[in-house]
């Protein structure tokens, strides 16, 4: 059994002793300290916490739990039931809450769960909120409300329909173009959330051919859930029978888009946000922001434009808070997270594939020409694996030192950025390793760097 408290929220594998796995016990106390962060540190005024859920076999569970302890903390649930981790976000924000729990272990295994912890704008804890949670948590430093103090309950199924018109009311979302288009579309959904929320807005973007794949929210997922090329053959090889246009992956709370072409091949997860940017800037010049083991191809893509691309550490409140900064008009992560603030501050596959089909709509190519018109880099991650008494950090400044003609980003761990190519080194939180993602201008040349640069560390480690 598992149970990882972190940051950004609680997950962990279902079953066990308590401590040992995502159970009542702990789902109850983990609850109770975000419950009273949110009141000290909320600044709307109201009494409500959205609550939302992906189709995991232990969401039902999970959530009365949580609704429960909530209405125990006097706080007022507002439960949405099954939805997308966007759409959850969204919900806040309308309903004026302030707050709001994504049930949702995003691409893990069945057996998992966790909670997301948003804040009043419907977005994810920062740092020190996270710590503060985990602190709370640990001391048990929260009291429960009296009898006539007890929070109240409603269910409310129309966010589903909200998220979609919030979409279509964007301005660069143009649903005239799409459905003169007539694009056939296919569709994974991994039997969760997506299954339900993907076919509403396509029929509503006027995509009238959907072949559908595994969108029955059962829970029980019919393939490992990540949205990589190896977790994908069923629909790579639907795609091979060339009846569609583009294939969408969703992962099971609908926060990531993979793509897959005409022909059956991989879009390349790397490459949602860079389509999806090169519409937008292509409409709207501005700023653009990814984290520092995102694709390169995003950077000159916005350089094509004349504009300016920043980097951001890894996850997404800190690509969120740098795209705050430099006024990004888009942004996201390489996993095929991307964020539009023109909708929210949050990683949304509604917004990438209402934006996509508008982008494809315009442009008259097929998918795979579209994908062959940007700049091309192949990526390897890989890691290395210390000892517990490695002093990581130690070796990290030995590398930057030993690079240091390159040009250097320290904001995460360490990033070499070569004329061309480049290597990110981060390491792990909770065990001692070294992950180390590189990237170039072929397979074998994002491969060579890396094993390069492992080379260094491993010697260094000695």
């Amino acid at each position: 059994m598992t149970l990882i408290k972190s940051i950004s929220g609680i997950r962990g594998t279902i079953g066990g002793a308590a401590g040992e796995g995502l159970n009542p016990l702990d789902i109850v106390k983990f609850t109770s300290a975000y419950a009273t962060l949110i009141r000290k540190t909320c600044t709307v005024k109201s009494n409500k916490i959205v609550v939302g859920r992906d189709a995991r076999l232990s969401g039902e569970m999970v959530k009365n739990v949580v609704t429960g302890t909530l209405m125990g903390m006097g706080w007022d649930v507002v439960d949405i039931d099954l939805a997308s981790t966007p759409t959850t976000e969204l919900a806040v924000v309308m309903e004026g809450a302030s707050g709001g729990i994504i049930l949702t272990a995003s691409h893990n295994p069945r057996q998992w769960n966790a909670l997301k912890l948003l804040n009043e704008k419907g977005e994810f804890l920062n740092k020190e909120e996270g710590n503060e949670v985990l602190r709370i948590a640990e001391a048990e430093a929260f009291d429960y409300a009296e009898v006539d103090k007890l929070g109240s309950y409603r269910k409310d199924l129309s966010y589903n329909q909200k998220h979609i018109d919030s979409v279509l009311a964007l301005p660069l979302v143009d649903v005239e173009a799409i459905r003169k288009a007539d694009f056939h579309v296919a569709i994974d959904c991994v039997n969760s959330v997506g299954g339900i929320i993907l076919p509403q807005l396509l029929d509503q973007l006027g995509v009238k051919h959907v072949e559908k794949l595994y969108c029955e929210p059962t829970g029980d997922f019919q393939h490992n859930p990540e949205p990589l090329e190896k977790n994908l053959s069923d629909i790579m090889n639907l795609m091979k029978e060339g009846k569609n246009d583009v294939a969408f992956v969703v992962d099971p709370d609908v926060d990531r888009l993979a793509m897959i072409c005409e022909d059956g091949k991989m879009y390349g997860e790397e490459y949602t946000l860079v389509t999806v940017a090169d519409y937008v800037l292509k409409h709207t010049p501005g700023n653009t922001v990814s984290n520092l083991s995102s694709t390169r191809a995003l950077r000159d893509v916005t350089r094509k434009y004349g504009c300016e691309y920043a980097a951001a550490a890894v996850g997404e409140v800190n690509v969120t808070t740098k795209m705050k900064a430099v006024n990004a008009v888009i942004g996201g992560e390489g996993n095929g997270g991307v964020i539009y603030p023109e909708s929210h501050y949050g990683r949304d596959a509604l917004v990438g594939i209402a934006l996509f089909l508008s982008h494809l709509a315009h442009e008259g190519k097929k998918v795979s020409e579209l994908r062959a018109s940007y700049p091309n880099y192949f990526m390897a991650k890989n890691r290395v694996d210390l000892t517990p008494e490695t002093d990581v950090d130690a070796i990290l400044a030995k590398v930057k030192e030993i690079y240091k003609n390159e040009e250097i980003n320290d904001i995460d761990g360490v990033k070499i950025d070569f004329p061309d190519k480049w290597v990110h080194l981060r390491k792990s939180n909770t065990e001692p390793i070294i992950r180390v993602y590189s990237e170039a201008q072929t397979p074998e040349e994002a491969e060579a760097i890396g094993q390069e640069i492992m080379k260094v560390i491993a010697e260094l480690a000695k």
